[in-house]
């Protein structure tokens, strides 16, 4: 089903290549007169700014990896000019250079195009020994030719070349295809590849030349005797179209999303304006607020809402791509989910101000120290597969945010959206009131209590000793977040010391921190302080923690606004 939507895509492309061509980085044309005779060798450069020893272009691709295959007017120094790197094989340079000019001629014989005769001239008498190269010229380079009086320039872009080149890489002498059998895409009888002739570039994990969608390397994974791309026979148009449409999605930054060892790829049956890649990666406030307005209004039932959504996640192992997920729905499905997630995440920001959409990468980095190395393909994935098609957040992304706030002894507000919407993700949020996004002081919970009574007391202590460097979170959240009943005894007995020094000190501030620490304590000590906190109270407790120090900040920020604006009257 993905390979057969992905062909569906790259039939709507725009500006596709021709059968059997592909973007290459160009380094050289090899300039010739219409007799043959050589010009000279002229250097492309790239975008302007961009320092890159080449330009891209399209030209005529065939799949090699320790054959000899030559690729038609279009290869590196050693199968165009036969000059090997300094570690090349000798004996193999020469082979690859000779069935470059056997191709040449071929296809001078059958097309017989005046600018195709004069490579194979200029071929014929190349030697090296009478020709001085070029400065800066690497074997590893690609070189084309520009032949004077070419009607298109270059005698790759003739339609006689690429009909060769079509016609002799798929039942000619440079055809890759196997026996017939029926492509499992198109469901036609035709010769099948046994290995694909273009590779997926840009997946994570992948190799940097690219990855092969289908490819069975090891026997295990091989089928009925089936081995290579044969496990799942593909028609040589087929393979290079559903390629393609891959390449193409991963190249575009409104069809792709990158997050960890994950690639997520977005894509319509119909064209259309909306991808959920921007709301992924940098959501704009604006656009999620309008989103939301319409979820709640049941506004998004409009005629586009109709139109098919696929979504795939991918990741690489090796020179094979892993299909780690396929999403099939429609339009209005995924937004009507993503005004839901993003519904979810309302939560007030670290100063107490209005909350603001979070990128799902973030949310999926703050449960690891490093991201990069430590952050499994399961995590990305069931943070896409809720936002697109509903659901509930499992339990395990909330042992690992509760885990993650342990070893740092701190929260972060992307960790808290997380944690927070994973406790609220079972709920509807149309029907019911969201009190988890700021300060709830009708919660009783002992657990979100806990956590208030912390950053309370945390106040009191940075208040008394303002130049302090490690307060008491840094050595107890810990324990204060698994067993209250444990550390708070000894923690409040510090906060009544250091209330004293305020006292003498900052009598404002004392008033203001004595208050505030009384109204949390004659709740919890009717309720008391919980021996042990499972796993969901560790997630209310750092709530109430987080909730809290965004109440204090903001009331902080009003209070010195207050101040000014009497100093100013």
């Amino acid at each position: 089903m993905l390979l057969e939507k992905l062909c569906e895509y790259a039939s709507r492309l725009e500006d596709v290549p021709p059968f059997m061509y592909q973007r290459t980085v160009v380094s050289w044309f090899i300039d010739l007169d219409n007799e043959g005779r050589l010009i000279g060798f002229v250097p492309l450069s790239g975008e302007e700014g961009i320092k890159r020893k080449g330009k891209e272009m399209i030209t005529p691709h065939i799949m090699r990896a320790v054959a000899i295959r030559p690729k038609l007017l279009a290869d590196t120094g050693e199968y165009v000019l036969g000059i090997g790197r300094e570690e090349s094989n000798v004996e193999r340079v020469r082979k690859c250079h000779a069935q470059f000019r056997s191709l040449v001629n071929q296809l001078a014989e059958a097309t017989e195009e005046p600018s195709v005769r004069a490579v194979a001239g200029f071929l014929a008498d190349w030697s090296s020994d009478t020709v001085q190269l070029p400065e800066g010229f690497d074997p590893g380079d690609i070189l084309t030719f520009r032949v004077e009086g070419c009607p298109q320039d270059l005698p790759i872009f003739l339609e006689s070349v690429k009909s060769f080149w079509s016609e002799y890489t798929t039942t000619g002498e440079g055809a890759i295809a196997t026996e017939k059998r029926q492509c499992i895409i198109c469901g036609k009888t035709k010769p099948t590849l046994e290995r694909l002739a273009f590779k997926v570039k840009g997946i994570p994990g992948g190799q940097p030349a690219g990855t092969a969608i289908i490819s069975a390397n090891v026997p295990a994974i091989e089928s009925y005797g089936a081995t290579a791309s044969l496990i799942a026979p593909t028609c040589h148009e087929c393979g290079e179209a559903f390629t393609l449409g891959l390449n193409s999605l991963i190249s575009n930054e409104k069809t792709r999303l990158f997050v960890g060892p994950l690639l997520f790829v977005f894509w319509t049956k119909e064209e259309t304006d909306f991808s959920p890649a921007s709301f992924f990666s940098n959501p704009d406030p604006e656009e999620v607020k309008n989103l939301i307005l319409s979820y709640k209004k049941g506004q998004l039932s409009e005629p586009e809402s109709q139109n098919s959504f696929y979504a795939a996640a991918l990741s690489g192992s090796g020179g094979r791509a892993v299909v780690r997920s396929w999403v099939e729905t429609t339009v209005g499905e995924v937004k009507k989910n993503l005004a839901r997630w993003f519904q979810l995440q309302r939560l007030v920001g670290p100063w107490g101000d209005e909350s603001e959409p979070e990128k799902l990468r973030n949310m999926a980095a703050s449960l690891y120290k490093d991201p990069r190395k430590d952050m499994p393909p399961n995590v990305p994935k069931m943070l896409v597969k809720v936002a697109l098609e509903g659901g509930r957040l499992p339990d395990w992304l909330l042992y690992q945010a509760a885990r993650r706030n342990k070893a740092e002894q701190r929260v972060t507000r992307p960790r808290m959206v997380l944690t927070k919407m994973i406790l609220v993700s079972d709920q509807d949020l149309k029907a019911t009131e969201d009190k988890m996004a700021s300060l709830d002081i009708e919660n009783r919970d002992s657990a979100y209590l806990s956590g208030r009574l912390l950053a309370v007391i945390e106040s009191v202590q940075r208040a008394a000793l303002p130049t302090i460097k490690a307060t008491i979170i840094d050595r107890y959240y810990g324990t204060a977040s698994t067993a209250p009943a444990a550390i708070f005894g000894t923690l409040l007995r510090g906060a009544q010391n250091h209330l004293a020094v305020l006292r003498k000190t900052k009598e404002g501030t004392f008033h203001a921190l004595s208050r505030r620490l009384e109204d949390v304590l004659k709740v919890v000590d009717a309720n008391g302080f919980p021996a042990t906190l499972n796993l969901k109270e560790q997630a209310l407790f750092s709530l109430g923690y987080y909730h809290q120090k965004a109440a204090d900040r903001a009331d902080a920020i009003a209070r010195k606004q207050h101040r000014d604006d009497s100093i100013t009257v």
